[in-house]
């Protein structure tokens, strides 16, 4: 509790400084455009920090230590896909994406998208906006849910107050200072994070090798105490298992590729072609060295701990952290990890925010007449306020796994579909709007499909997998046998599995014991990433070659 307070004294002082860090940046917005994407000056620095926070946050910090350590060394290859995903982008598409945004005079993700194809502009833009703008609202919803869990997690706040912290933290700033205030506070974000992720795995490397009475003395040790599944590179699996577990893993690459708004617009605001070289070489260095650390941290994590000795994976880099240092020190790296956890929220707002605020605008010109758009600044913040507010009031109001359900079609369905219109879009004179209006909604359909059908993933409950749960102790004998009953039934959502492992199991079954077995019997499948690409892809050839061009594109 004492350590608690401390953290939270931190948490408020370093929060209120970030704001007012955000608010101050917000003073140099003058424009609609510096609100929208800062004037297209940002510096690579702040562009190439930002970007990185952006694309990572919770994942770099929770997300990717955990995994690391409930799977060992099969969770390389999910590194490796999101590291050469990201290296690629940096490479060959952020400074084509930055030119080409200089050169079509544009603020928005679709607003490029629409003027590139000019034959099909307008459909396509409006098309691209309110695709971002539906899946980015939920998403922003479901990052103040996920704001208000993590600090009822930490310091005991009730999750709905949570929600409301988090938003009061977020809102303020962004309305006022739009992208700008965005990208700067990303920037603080960015640096505190890499500090952890370079100073956690040097600490723990050092604590493991001269600390007796822990699970193991060294990473390697660690992960052949821990078995078979942690120490190859694809686990217990084999064959065509193996394959799809590396598929799996690296199919993330295919979401970086320039399909991601709230990531491409960091491109497109580079200053110049200068700064973006010096933004590619900030970025790709992050990115190598937060994936090594993220990694080291879910390993020293297995080594301290043991397999088992974690109740939630997800929390191993506080745990790790709390072990290394002294409380000042641990309650500022765990602060920056939750304040860019809660901050994520911020970009996906600001993205959806400017692109409604845009196709209003350009709805409203096309309509008048007008050349210029009148009170640009204004509009886009008072939408980006009535979004906050009303997602705010969506992740109160509606079911969560309403809202977690359709963000799990984003990294795919809008991801994935937009890598192959951006390089189609920058690689293919052919391509054309109507055949990326095709594309697009085939990409979002099959999304739909394949994750709903169960395709990607499902959950089965097995009798060896339920014997393996019991010799662990992880369910009783009285459990084993009622969990029997559901033996080899299909169910293709999460939801609807665990509200039947509870019916099973009891109305009183503790939710994270539920989780825990529910993922124990997940079966993974060809992932939706992977198949959506390569479905979009094949659209997006035939549909160019079949459909006649209206007219000539810019």
């Amino acid at each position: 509790m004492e350590f608690n307070i401390s953290v939270l004294v931190v948490f408020v002082v370093y929060l209120g400084l970030l704001v007012l860090w955000g608010v101050y940046q917000g003073r140099k917005v003058r424009t609609g455009n510096d609100f929208a994407i800062a004037g297209r000056r940002l510096p690579g620095w702040a562009a190439a920090l930002s970007e990185r926070a952006t694309g990572e946050s919770s994942w770099a910090l929770l997300g990717l230590p955990g995994a690391a350590y409930a799977t060992g060394l099969t969770e390389l290859w999910t590194a490796a896909g999101c590291v050469a995903g990201i290296i690629t982008a940096w490479i060959f598409l952020a400074w084509r994406l930055r030119d080409e945004a200089e050169k079509y005079n544009v603020t928005t993700f679709s607003g490029y998208i629409g003027a590139r194809h000019g034959d099909s502009g307008k459909s396509l833009r409006m098309l691209v906006s309110f695709t971002i703008v539906f899946f980015f609202f939920f998403y922003v919803g479901a990052q103040f849910l996920g704001g208000g869990k993590t600090l009822h997690t930490l310091f005991g706040i009730r999750p709905s107050v949570g929600m409301l912290i988090t938003a009061a933290i977020i809102i303020p700033y962004t309305i006022y200072g739009g992208f700008r205030s965005v990208v700067y506070t990303d920037v603080i974000q960015a640096s505190l994070m890499i500090i952890t992720l370079v100073m956690a795995p040097v600490a723990g490397l050092i604590y493991i090798l001269h600390e007796p009475g822990i699970y193991a003395g060294g990473i390697s040790e660690a992960l052949m105490k821990s078995g078979e599944s942690y120490s190859k590179l694809t686990g217990v699996a084999k064959g065509f298992g193996a394959g799809l577990l590396i598929t799996g893993g690296f199919s993330w690459f295919f979401g970086y590729l320039g399909g991601l708004p709230q990531l491409t617009t960091r491109f497109m605001a580079i200053k110049d072609a200068r700064q973006a070289k010096k933004a590619r070489n900030i970025g790709i260095a992050w990115t190598i060295i937060a994936y090594a650390g993220a990694l080291t941290i879910g390993w020293i994590g297995l080594a301290i701990f043991g397999p088992a000795g974690l109740k939630d994976p997800e929390y191993v880099m506080p745990s790790v952290i709390l072990r290394l240092f002294p409380p000042a020190v641990a309650a500022i790296l765990i602060t920056g990890a939750i304040a860019a956890m809660i901050s994520t929220a911020d970009s996906l707002l600001i993205v959806s925010a400017t692109e409604l605020s845009e196709t209003l605008g350009k709805k409203k010109n096309e309509v008048t007449g007008k050349g210029e758009e009148t009170g640009m600044l204004r509009r886009h913040r008072l939408i980006t306020a009535a979004l906050a507010l009303i997602a705010l009031m969506l992740s109160y109001v509606s079911p969560s796994k309403v809202i977690f359900t359709i963000v799990s079609y984003v990294w795919a369905g809008v991801g994935c579909t937009f890598s192959v219109i951006i390089l189609f879009t920058l690689f293919w004179k052919k391509f054309h709007g109507r055949a990326a209006i095709v594309t697009i909604i085939a990409g979002i359909l099959f999304t739909v499909f394949w994750i709903s059908g169960g395709f990607e993933q499902h959950y089965r409950v097995t009798k060896e997998k339920a014997a393996m749960m019991l010799e662990r102790n992880i369910i009783s004998s009285e459990d084993y046998s009622d969990l029997l009953v559901m033996e080899d039934q299909k169910f293709t959502g999460l939801q609807r599995f665990e509200a039947k492992l509870m019916e099973k199991l009891g109305p009183s079954s503790d939710p994270e014991e539920i989780k825990k077995i529910s993922s124990a019997f997940a079966v993974k499948g060809i992932p939706a990433r992977l198949m959506t690409f390569i479905v979009c892809f094949a659209a997006a050839i035939i549909s160019t070659l079949i459909i006649p061009t209206p007219g000539k594109h810019g």
